[in-house]
C-alpha cells in the first residue's frame, strides 16, 4: 500500500514538472485563433465580405504593421507581443503549434518555466521587430508565433544537438526518418536563410523573422548555458516522434 502511494506521489510530482508553459502557450494560441475571424467559427464576425473586412481590421489591430511600429505609438509597440498569439489560417496555426509541441518541452525543462516564458516572449518580440525594421515601409500585417518558435529551435540545437527527432522530407517521399536534431535544425535553418534572401516585402512568410529568431535563440542558449551541462548522448525529443 505504501509503495503504491509513493509511486502515485512520484507520478504527481513528475506531472507537475511537465512543460506547463509550452502547453499553456499552445492552448492560448489555439483559443485566440478559435475566437478570431480567421477560424471562420465565430458568428460574431459575420460571413462573406463582412468576414473579410473584419478579418483585415482584426489583423491590423493585433498584428505588426511595419510602417506603424516605430512611430512611437504605445499600441503599435505592443503589437509584437499580441501578434505572437494571432494566426492567419488553420495551417499556419497547426504548423507552428506542432513545432512548439515537439521542441518546446525539453527547452522549457532546461530553462525552467519562468526562464522559458521570458525567453519565448522576448525573442519573439525581437524577431518580429527585426522583420519590421527591415521592411519599415511595408503596410502588410505580420502575425504568428513563428519568430518565437524559431528561437526555441535555435536554443534546442544548442542545448540538445544529439537528440533524435522524426522528420518527414518531401523529396524522400515523406518517409518518417529519425535524425539527430542538429541535422534537422540546420537543414531547416538553411532553407529559411535561402528563402529570406529571395523574399520580397509584402504578404507571405516572414522568413527573416525565422532567421533572426533562430539566431537569437541559439546565441542566448550558448551564452546562458555554455558552462552548464549539455545533453551529450543521443536522446529522444521530449514529446515523442512528432514531425518537426
Amino acid at each position: 500500500m505504501l509503495d503504491r502511494m509513493i509511486v502515485k506521489w512520484q507520478a504527481v510530482r513528475e506531472a507537475a514538472r511537465g512543460p506547463v508553459i509550452t502547453h499553456a502557450l499552445i492552448a492560448g494560441c489555439c483559443a485566440v485563433f478559435l475566437l478570431s475571424p480567421a477560424s471562420g467559427l465565430n458568428p460574431a464576425y459575420g460571413t462573406g465580405d463582412r468576414l473579410l473586412e473584419t478579418g483585415t481590421a482584426y489583423f491590423r489591430r493585433w498584428g505588426v504593421v511595419p510602417d506603424e511600429l516605430f512611430t512611437g505609438s504605445g499600441r503599435a509597440l505592443l503589437t509584437p507581443l499580441t501578434a505572437l498569439f494571432v494566426h492567419g489560417s488553420w495551417l499556419h496555426l497547426l504548423g507552428n503549434m506542432l513545432f512548439l509541441h515537439v521542441f518546446g518541452a525539453m527547452a522549457e525543462r532546461r530553462m525552467g518555466r519562468a526562464g522559458f516564458l521570458g525567453f519565448y516572449v522576448c525573442t519573439g518580440y525581437v524577431a518580429l521587430a527585426a522583420y519590421a525594421a527591415a521592411n519599415a515601409s511595408s503596410d502588410q500585417t505580420l502575425v504568428g508565433a513563428s519568430g518565437a518558435i524559431s528561437a526555441v529551435l535555435g536554443a534546442f540545437l544548442c542545448l540538445f544537438p544529439k537528440a533524435r527527432v522524426t522528420s518527414l522530407f518531401p523529396f524522400l517521399f515523406f518517409l518518417p526518418l529519425r535524425f539527430p536534431a542538429w541535422i534537422v535544425l540546420l537543414f531547416w535553418f538553411g532553407l529559411q536563410w535561402l528563402a529570406a534572401q529571395r523574399a520580397e516585402s509584402g504578404p507571405g512568410v516572414a522568413y527573416l523573422a525565422h532567421v533572426v529568431g533562430f539566431s537569437v535563440g541559439f546565441l542566448y542558449a550558448w551564452a546562458r548555458y555554455r558552462r552548464g551541462t549539455r545533453v551529450r548522448r543521443p536522446v529522444t525529443a521530449g514529446e515523442g516522434d512528432s514531425q518537426p
